[in-house]
């Protein structure tokens, strides 16, 4: 609300030791290994989920997916909703034992929006016209439209040292760890940071991300208790740690969801009623279950976790899946059946490349005829990047408010708009919703997601159930919709075996 504090406190987790007897590392299996350490340029799950122990933003996301104090303890609003003013904590300081000052969030803003960065969060600070010191543990932003979705905005902002160079190789934060070591494709290990702002906390010594790339041999050894902690758990892995003795499976909708990528500079996408023909050429309902055991929604274009803005399935004619009605598209669009289509897809999931197959499978009976063209996750994220694709299948994260992801996603210019895609219509919405009261926010995303989902540049497939396994004896982690893990703060080990 315009003018007035916010103020809140992070509080302890209730009945958390604040330190431990014996502090220990937590062995955590992980499927693949970091891709680069820049928090500014990252985007793989891989990486960001290792970078939101090392660094914060002046705000977080809470696992309920409120905007909560990070690195700014309070902040205050203008009238008209152009300028914050953010109190830093007078104690937060970086790995090297720095203290955190404005300057820093200066020059992280500014990193994060200098083309030379090429980081995929710039359009998301687009509306910043002016950020600067406020006195010593203070710093301004003055924005040049008001923005409903800012604040959330900034807790995908982490904040780095001033001048900070081959921050890819050695990060340096604020967070609750630092980084100790980097086996690639073996072991990426952290401890605890001496010096962190919260009082206490972490309980843990460190934090040990083991690179272990097959399901089984994470899911034998998290039973087995040479891992304490799985971050996420595919469906299958799911089922089969549901009774296991000594095991705790964590579970709540994801913001992240499976897609068809198009790029609509190429054919044959760069005409809109081939993409709503691949719409038509899908069954999600058959993906959800060969795919994910049934453990997911149906994905339109903002996750059903958004329960104030996310729009049911049902208001989505393409949805319904129609072979015939695909090949007619295709042949209206002037297109000899069947359509080639080379789909990139993200090798180093599971569950990408099963979604592929099934893709696959479902367009080449609706007029298409797909290839999938399977790759390792640098050679894929390059790709993405570089827009050097027909179609892509793959994971993308989501956020907590729809211009969080519409904006960066599908606004001309957008910083992670990889599809080429630009509709003014579209742009004059998103224009309009930052700065509209809450009930016109809702009207606009209405038609946002309407415009979207059948000839926008992505298929959105489904929504999984995210789930996460630890041992027993963890004690105080809240799984969190955008897959941080910053709760691991929270976390320390009991006695193993008991709860």
């Amino acid at each position: 609300m315009p003018g007035r504090t916010m103020i809140a406190a992070l509080c302890l987790a209730a009945g958390l030791a604040a330190t431990p007897a014996r502090a220990q590392v937590l062995e955590i299996a992980t499927d693949q290994s970091p891709v680069g350490l820049d928090p500014h340029v990252a985007t793989a799950f891989s990486t960001t989920m290792v970078l939101s122990t090392i660094y914060e933003g002046l705000t977080a996301i809470s696992p309920d997916l409120r905007v909560v104090p990070g690195l700014a303890e309070s902040w205050t609003e203008s009238p008209d909703g152009l300028t914050y003013s953010f109190r830093l904590r007078p104690n937060a300081a970086f790995d090297d034992g720095k203290a955190l000052t404005p300057m820093d969030v200066v020059a992280s803003v500014a990193r994060v929006r200098d083309p030379k960065t090429g980081s995929p969060f710039a359009s998301r600070f687009a509306m910043v016209s002016q950020v600067t010191p406020d006195g010593d543990h203070g710093v301004r932003f003055v924005l040049t439209t008001p923005s409903a979705s800012f604040l959330a905005q900034l807790a995908a902002l982490a904040i780095v040292p001033a001048g900070a160079t081959d921050l890819a190789k050695q990060p340096d934060g604020t967070g609750p760890f630092r980084f100790k070591e980097w086996q690639p494709n073996t072991f990426i290990a952290l401890e605890r940071n001496p010096g962190y702002w919260q009082h206490g906390r972490p309980a843990l010594a460190g934090i040990r991300f083991d690179i272990v790339p097959e399901a089984a041999t994470r899911r034998l050894g998290l039973t087995g208790g040479t891992y304490q902690f799985l971050p996420t758990v595919d469906a299958a892995t799911a089922a089969a740690l549901k009774h296991a003795p000594g095991v705790r499976l964590l579970e709540t909708q994801d913001l992240a969801y499976s897609l068809v990528g198009m790029n609509v500079t190429r054919p044959p996408f760069d005409k809109p009623a081939v993409r709503e023909a691949l719409n038509y050429a899908l069954n999600r309902a058959q993906i959800v279950q060969a795919a994910y055991f049934g453990e997911a929604a149906v994905a339109g274009p903002l996750s059903p976790a958004l329960k104030d803005w996310a729009l049911p399935v049902s208001s989505y004619p393409c949805y319904r899946p129609d072979p015939a009605k695909a090949k007619a598209l295709l042949k209206q669009a002037g297109l000899t059946l069947p359509v080639k289509v080379t789909l990139n897809v993200l090798g180093s999931l599971p569950v990408v490349v099963n979604i592929a197959q099934v893709v696959q499978a479902q367009a080449n009976k609706a007029g298409f005829d797909v290839t999938l063209n399977v790759q390792e996750a640098g050679r894929f994220i390059q790709d993405w990047r570089a827009g050097n694709f027909e179609a892509f299948a793959s994971l993308n994260s989501g956020g907590p408010d729809p211009d969080d992801y519409f904006g960066r996603t599908f606004q001309t210019g957008g910083a992670t708009n990889v599809y080429k895609y630009s509709n003014p219509k579209l742009d004059q919405i998103l224009n309009e919703a930052r700065a509209a009261p809450q009930a016109r926010r809702k009207a606009l995303y209405d038609e946002a997601q309407k415009m979207l989902a059948c000839d926008g540049p992505v298929a959105h497939l489904a929504y999984g159930t995210l789930f996460a396994a630890e041992r027993a004896n963890v004690q105080g982690f809240r799984l969190n919709p955008t897959r941080s893990l910053l709760g691991l703060r929270d976390v320390a080990l009991g006695k193993a075996g008991k709860e």
